[in-house]
């Protein structure tokens, strides 16, 4: 909407003073997603006498603070609230751990750089593009397969899968931190600084072109992301790492691991949020009614399914992990698909037991299994439960090998046993 509505939904509020003191650029045009906060802002500041408004305003200040830099009682008491009461987490992270981590958030391509030069050699790169390209290739034989897509709009989907820009590792070019001061011995002041550096980063964006080339993660971060907004995937050099990924170990190990986050992040391009953005990031419903009618069909069966697994009295919100559990469980078929290719092209013996008794499909179902050990305190996992859109670690596993039949095939189970349910369900 035009600036000037924004002001007129909030009167008690001088936007023109935030713009000048943040040091933003002009600008006639801004988005409010949801003006009905804002309604709700201006009636709270109007009702609310000054000094509540000026604590409040503090401790938003202090709260927003890591606690690495703060006093030890505000650290301490921090870490009681958001991690012993909420997650039930007994005691702090070591120091030397959060300082790396705070290292990370400030100075992301700075390390990042460094972590590519010592842990990420090119061979490393080279493998995960192919793998990536591999799991592609499955996407488009799957979209041609599919008996519930009319030809219109598997056009437009895979016009969509080969627009993915696929970045991988690092960006291409290194971020400039010369204008940050980074003073030895002020770990508050340095804080501080960086925030304000990125706030001044993000602001100079305004009014320029979408740089396509940018990462919303740092190298050494053991993640991953599709943004619809750009539809490209990230995979930075930090997740691209044993056990994840390890160019030692046999493709059905790699393609377990790894291969299924490359097929979930590429999956997310078509889930039931991403499938609203077309190839170029613009949202676009380019999809024929009906399609889009059986693509939901097909949806709330995942729903449906994860609704039933439960947490002590807690149910999982199928509703609100739908996206990640359709990524989970199309990650796990591309990349199985993507491996089968793989071993018929390499002549891979699938028959063939390693020295620990298991096939390579089995190994591929084992690691994309070990991707999910782990252990969870129960405040942890209630929180995630009622919070989280992805399902707690468990259910990420189970959830999805019960709706693929070769895995069942792999282990020799039979319909009716646990693993191997009459009705699955299926989305890509």
């Amino acid at each position: 909407m035009p600036d000037k509505d924004l002001q007129a939904l909030t009167p008690v509020f001088n936007w023109e003073r935030l713009y000048s003191a943040t040091g933003s650029p002009a600008f006639t045009e801004i988005n409010v997603a949801e003006p009905e906060f804002f309604k709700g802002m201006n009636q709270v500041l109007a009702d609310t006498d000054l000094p509540t408004i000026k604590a409040y305003l503090r401790w938003q200040l202090v709260s927003s603070i890591s606690g690495l830099v703060l006093p030890k009682a505000l650290d301490d008491e921090q870490f009681d609230f958001g991690g012993r009461k909420l997650a039930g987490i007994p005691e702090q992270e070591p120091r030397w751990k959060r300082c790396v981590r705070s290292a990370d958030q400030a100075l992301s391509e700075a390390l990042g750089k460094a972590y590519v030069e010592q842990q990420f050699p090119a061979a490393s790169k080279d493998k995960a593009v192919r793998m990536i390209h591999d799991i592609e290739a499955a996407l488009d034989r799957d979209i041609t397969s599919l008996d519930w897509m009319s030809p219109a709009t598997k056009a437009r989907a895979k016009e969509k899968l080969h627009l993915i820009a696929n970045k991988v590792g690092y960006p291409d070019k290194w971020r400039d931190y010369s204008r940050l001061e980074i003073v030895r011995g002020d770990a508050f002041g340095n804080y501080v600084r960086a925030a304000e550096f990125e706030s001044h980063r993000q602001l100079a964006k305004i009014g320029k072109p979408v740089d396509r080339q940018e990462w919303l993660m740092s190298p050494p971060t053991v993640n991953a992301y599709y943004d619809p907004n750009m539809n490209d995937i990230n995979f930075p050099a930090g997740i691209l790492q044993p056990a994840f990924f390890d160019t030692t170990q046999p493709d059905a190990v790699n393609y377990g691991h790894i291969g299924v986050f490359m097929g979930h992040e590429i999956t997310h391009g078509f889930d039931d949020q991403g499938r609203q953005f077309d190839g170029h990031g613009n949202l676009d419903d380019w999809w024929t009614k009906d399609d889009a009618e059986k693509f939901t069909q097909k949806a709330q069966c995942i729903v449906d399914e994860y609704s039933q697994f439960t947490v002590g009295d807690t149910h999982v919100n199928g509703k609100l992990t739908l996206g990640e559990n359709t990524a989970d469980n199309g990650g796990m078929r591309l990349a199985y698909m993507a491996f089968l290719a793989r071993a018929a092209q390499d002549g891979i013996d699938l028959n063939r037991k390693s020295s620990a008794g298991y096939t390579p499909v089995q190994e591929l179902f084992l690691g994309f299994a070990q991707n999910w050990c782990s252990q969870w305190r129960p405040e942890m996992e209630r929180l995630i439960v009622t919070t989280d859109p992805h399902s707690p670690d468990r259910f990420r596993t189970n959830g999805v090998l019960v709706n693929m039949p070769e895995f069942g095939k792999a282990f020799g189970c039979k319909v009716g046993q646990p693993m191997v349910p009459a009705k699955v369900c299926r989305v890509w």
